[in-house]
């Protein structure tokens, strides 16, 4: 993946809304990591991994990949705030877990670890699991990019129409 286009399209978007919004000054750090947590609870809702009781099908694979860039956003996000953008190798290896709801456990316990460290061996973790949890719910990298560009025109344009 091309992390450095990435990090400045969201860098970009980052400080159009922090201007809107008034948030140039603002600690948002623990306000993106519950943002990450919502999201990623919003992408097992659409996979309904997690619903044994139910027998409803997941959503559609493109609902569920625009889900999944949400979170996107904001783990490069995160990394814009703790100085990580320019770093050039964010690729780790990753212990592969056997099933998707293991694989979200592994992401929810990635963005803890993350929250309380700060540390660039643990946002590479994140990363990495987080791009596995993407692997596992049928996404390559190349739909991932397309999918976090074309949702980064959709936040631009949200946040003209007053979001």
């Amino acid at each position: 993946m091309n992390y450095q286009q990435l990090f400045q399209m969201q860098k970009g978007l980052d400080s159009h809304i922090e201007s809107n919004h008034g948030l140039e000054e603002a600690d948002l750090f623990d306000r993106k990591i519950l943002a990450l947590l919502v999201e990623l609870g919003e992408l097992a809702n659409e996979t309904r991994c997690f619903k044994f009781w139910s027998l409803k099908p997941s959503s559609p694979q493109d609902t569920v990949l625009e889900e999944f860039v949400d979170g996107i956003h904001f783990i490069l996000s995160l990394g814009i705030e703790c100085g990580f953008d320019g770093d050039k190798d964010l690729t780790v290896p990753v212990e592969k877990t056997v099933s998707v709801n293991g694989q979200f456990l592994s992401v929810y316990e990635a963005i803890g670890k993350f929250r309380t460290s700060r540390s660039l061996t643990d946002y590479k973790e994140l990363i990495a699991v987080y791009l596995h949890l993407g692997e596992m719910l049928g996404f390559n990298f190349s739909q991932i990019e397309k999918a976090y560009i074309d949702k980064n025109e959709v936040n631009y344009k949200r946040q003209a129409e007053g979001y």
